[in-house]
């Protein structure tokens, strides 16, 4: 693509002089430029489009129709407050919650009709805690955690905003399902009211405690938010693919679980470089094609153990830890792109 960027006329002059030969190169450059184009860039066309739309009315109408039952049995648990008959009824809403997911697989796998290349998830086993992490790029990440994970691993959850608990249909939903729902203190809270200090881990601490009564997975996006290039370059990451971890937000997910999460999932998504990262692309098939790379780490003992905030020490010993796994998955994903490259190219 040389002659794209090339610095001189920006198109050629033809004259009545100009001869066959010459006119035959001048169409061969347009057509080339205009294959190349088609090669490298990949758009979302309006059948794409037409095929995401259908997606979402479908996960829509799926949401609508098993919301019902998972209402009824959310509302029996607050009636029938037994431990045991809160184990049974927490395991019939997970079950209603993974019958969501699968039929989201399927519509999705209609109409996107995506590749699948998914690597690591042998060796798992349902009656594990896990921690899930995975790099950030798009809102369809959620979807391609769901895919691979859904009746793989005990169902995903996720730490959520407290304010959250008011999206229609979802806040409930999640509510019935045990997402832990999170209240963070900002500084100058604290400085108005020390009292406050240790408030929002005691409030998520407790929410966690009905993790015990049977497997869970706990996801949680060490960036924190997905990666742009505006993002990336604004806070200087030392990663060429991944912003700055939070290891604060991860410390604080393993202190809340007490010790029950011993095993991470360190989850690596490869779209493809061309393809776009919306939500809708994803749904209506302008990805092709999806590589996930799932790593399983034992999360040393110290990890859950420690005060982020107060204790400096423990502080960078997480923050190293966090930092070491993050630059491995920088180089994952730097050498799966150079083996995407097109030689030449």
């Amino acid at each position: 693509m040389a002659f794209l960027l090339h610095p001189g006329p920006q198109r050629p002059v033809f004259s009545a002089k100009m001869t066959e030969t010459d006119t035959g190169h001048a169409q061969a450059l347009w057509v080339a430029c205009l294959f190349t184009l088609l090669l490298t860039t990949t758009v979302m066309t309006i059948w794409h489009k037409i095929r995401g739309a259908l997606a979402l009315m479908g996960i829509l109408l799926n949401t609508l129709l098993l919301c019902l039952p998972l209402y009824v049995f959310a509302l029996l648990r607050l009636v029938l407050r037994g431990e045991k008959s809160q184990v049974v009824l927490s395991k019939i809403l997970v079950f209603i919650a993974e019958t969501w997911i699968g039929i989201n697989n399927a519509i999705i796998g209609l109409t996107s009709q995506v590749k699948w290349n998914i690597t690591g998830m042998d060796t798992l086993d349902r009656d594990q805690w896990y921690l899930v992490t995975c790099n950030h790029q798009s809102w369809a990440d959620i979807l391609v955690l769901q895919r691979i994970s859904n009746r793989r691993i005990p169902f995903l959850k996720f730490f959520l905003k407290q304010e959250l608990i008011k999206v229609p249909l979802l806040g409930l939903a999640w509510w019935a399902l045990d997402f832990p729902f999170m209240k963070r203190f900002s500084k100058a809270e604290l400085e108005k009211n020390p009292s406050l200090k240790g408030k929002d881990l005691e409030t998520t601490r407790k929410a966690c405690e009905k993790f015990a009564y049977f497997p869970t997975s706990v996801m949680n996006f060490f960036e924190g938010t997905r990666f742009e290039a505006e993002k990336h370059a604004k806070q200087q990451s030392p990663y060429k693919h991944l912003l700055k971890p939070k290891a604060g937000g991860a410390a604080f997910t393993l202190n809340a679980m007490s010790g029950h999460l011993r095993n991470l999932l360190d989850v690596t998504i490869i779209y493809p470089p061309e393809a776009p990262r919306s939500l809708l692309a994803f749904l209506g098939g302008a990805m092709n094609e999806v590589d996930v790379i799932v790593q399983q780490r034992v999360i040393p003992a110290w990890a859950s153990e420690g005060d982020y905030e107060s204790d400096p020490e423990f502080r960078a010993r997480f923050q190293q830890w966090i930092g070491d796994l993050w630059a491995e998955k920088d180089a994952l994903l730097e050498n799966n792109n150079a083996g995407r490259t097109t030689p030449g190219a």
